[in-house]
């Protein structure tokens, strides 16, 4: 599919570890710096409390197993069970202050990520898919928390770990530690192999996995027109190949990892067996005891633990930078529409509008709208219609400032649009759309959307005066009837009159309709139209309808044709023009006729 392209681009991943991206990451970690001097300590007390265990195992053994002097063993056993308590303790402290860290790191970006995505223009809405966007909010996030939760203080750990075993062997035997060091090329040879292997076959599971995220956002989206042309089967195949893609790149990936940790293994074990033979002699010379023999192979043990952590680390470093990458990306993308530096809030508002030589286009000089001018008194009606593609609702986008015009201006009561703050502007108007979206939830909640000033009495007004009552009944708490995902339960018209209500709740200064009749039958368009009739008065109100029957009484009609302002006046005073509206006229009152007929011939049937 289409979509599944639009991902394989941003899932290329970048250098295994960027400092830059580093130092902006750890940046979030700053508010919590305790936190990680915590869990640096308690790590810190971890390792000296693991090399004591294997000193305290060397003194056990010689001085008491091998002398048979049982004096005191009970009292360093009881030490011993002491420390592994201890151990046990800072621990278990340690790991919950690590994932406390995580989870505190991921719930500020997350909360920076989606704060930041409603700042967004509406165009770059328009580039970016939809799942591209949670898989940022959701999936690149809970990455960065594998990296704060078991990554970076986890790392610290690992490499404390390896200094206090190292200096412990070369604490107890030099001679004996370089010969457990002759291993460690080896280690070093087979790390990097396993770790450029490693890095192709994850880049490769990320682009499975992007392609299988695009596939199902898509289809689940789309599932009502996959069902309607019965293409459940060919979907499905098609579902069946990329899973199978990303099995099969799982399964390479997993290979690296069953081949590295046995290598490390038979590594560690041939430093094992290197000190057993160099140990046996050197303790029939007399220069080892059996007890500094089995501290080496507990240390040696434990030196190989941490490399193999580390070697884990890596790939949660690497998806880290890559998740990192596209966030800090994101966070990037400045926002088009803001507000100026000297934006200053209406004071007095009246409700008139002014368009002047307005040009507008989403891309170069493409123009949508060319040279478009008119005005909307204060509480004046004004319809604006046109065929399919003349720049209806692009204007209205403009005067919402979901994206900003290139030249001429609009003005709201004689102040230029961008001089107000968006979001005083936004609430100054009210939008019905044509395509409504409707919350999971509640009634309720879709008509007051968490405005807490809007109380039950107000919500069970706005939908009394749309009709939508007729709907729920009178019954007690009725507005808090569930609604499903996306409306699922309502019809169109409903959704309609419920965006409807959700605009009168919000008692807006202008009121704006775009096409919010077009899909409601006569019946519930008649309800529509008396709400209509009462909220209008006194109101600006602008209304793009395809029904002309719904704009018949504004006070003007303006027509577009083509991006350009073509006729404006009266209804009867454009049908007496013979121009533009008056074949749309034509045109829609045929259909409507034929229609008509239709139904007769049904009935007659």
């Amino acid at each position: 599919m289409s979509a599944a392209t639009g991902y394989h681009e941003e899932e290329i991943l970048g250098k295994a570890y960027d400092a830059s991206l580093m130092r902006r990451l750890l940046k979030y970690t700053r508010p919590y710096r305790w936190v990680i001097v915590l869990a640096v300590l308690l790590l810190v007390i971890n390792a000296l409390l693991a090399t004591s265990l294997a000193f305290i195992t060397k003194t056990g053994i010689d001085d008491h197993i091998m002398t048979g002097k049982m004096e005191g063993f009970a009292n360093l056993a009881l030490l011993y069970m002491g420390i592994i308590i201890v151990f046990l303790l800072a621990s278990y402290a340690q790991i919950y202050v690590t994932v406390w860290l995580g989870q505190k790191v991921q719930h500020d970006i997350r909360m920076q990520l989606f704060r930041h995505l409603q700042r967004l223009h509406l165009s770059f809405y328009d580039r970016n898919p939809v799942g591209r966007m949670v898989t940022r909010v959701t999936n690149d996030v809970n990455t960065l928390n594998e990296l704060f939760s078991s990554g970076v203080v986890n790392i610290i750990g690992d490499v404390l770990m390896l200094v206090f075993f190292v200096a412990a062997l070369v604490y107890v035997n030099w001679k004996l530690a370089l010969v457990t060091f002759v291993s460690l090329p080896l280690l070093i040879v087979a790390t990097f192999v396993f770790r450029a292997r490693a890095r192709d076959a994850y880049r490769v599971v990320r682009l499975k996995v992007a392609r299988l995220n695009a596939f199902v956002q898509e289809h689940i989206t789309g599932m009502s027109i996959v069902q309607l042309f019965t293409r459940e089967k060919a979907t499905y195949g098609k579902f069946d190949d990329i899973n199978r893609d990303l099995r099969g790149a799982h399964f390479r990936s997993v290979v690296y990892y069953a081949v590295f940790y046995p290598t490390v293994e038979i590594i560690g074990a041939l430093s094992v067996g290197l000190l057993f033979y160099y140990g046996g002699r050197m303790i029939n010379m007399g220069t080892l005891s059996y007890g500094e023999l089995v501290l080496f192979i507990y240390l040696v043990e434990r030196f190989f633990h941490p490399i193999r952590d580390l070697s884990e680390k890596y790939n949660i470093l690497q998806a880290s930078m890559a998740s990192s990458e596209r966030i800090f990306k994101l966070l990037d993308t400045p926002p088009q529409i803001t507000d100026r530096l000297d934006a200053r809030e209406p004071t007095q508002f009246r409700g008139g509008l002014d368009v002047k030589n307005l040009w507008f286009a989403y891309k170069g000089e493409d123009w949508v709208l060319r040279d478009v001018s008119f005005s909307v008194a204060p509480g004046e009606k004004v319809a604006i219609v046109g065929a399919t593609g003349a720049g209806k609702t692009s204007l209205i986008s403009l005067l919402y400032r979901f994206y900003d015009y290139q030249k001429g201006s609009i003005s709201v009561d004689g102040t230029d649009i961008r001089d107000y703050p968006v979001e005083s502007l936004r609430s100054l108007m009210g939008l019905v759309l044509q395509d409504v979206y409707i919350f999971s939830g509640d009634y309720a909640r879709n008509v007051r959307l968490r405005r807490t000033d809007i109380s039950d009495e107000a919500v069970r007004q706005a939908l009394q005066r749309v009709g939508f009552n007729r709907f729920i009944r009178s019954r007690e708490g009725a507005i808090h009837t569930e609604v499903k995902e996306r409306g699922a339960t309502l019809s169109t018209g409903q959704k309609q009159l419920l965006s409807f209500a959700r605009a009168l709740a919000f008692d807006p200064g202008i009121l704006i309709l775009d096409e919010a009749t077009s899909s409601v039958d006569t019946e519930t368009e008649t309800l529509i139209q008396k709400a209509l009739d009462e909220l209008l008065k006194g109101r600006t109100s602008i209304i793009i309808a395809h029904r002309l029957s719904t704009i018949e009484k504004a006070d003007k009609i303006v027509v577009l044709h083509h991006g350009q302002l073509r006729e404006m006046g009266k209804h009867e005073e454009l049908l007496k023009k013979g121009g533009i509206y008056h074949k749309l006229y034509q045109l829609q009152y045929k259909k409507q006729d034929i229609s008509a007929d239709s139904q007769a011939a049904v009935a007659g049937g």
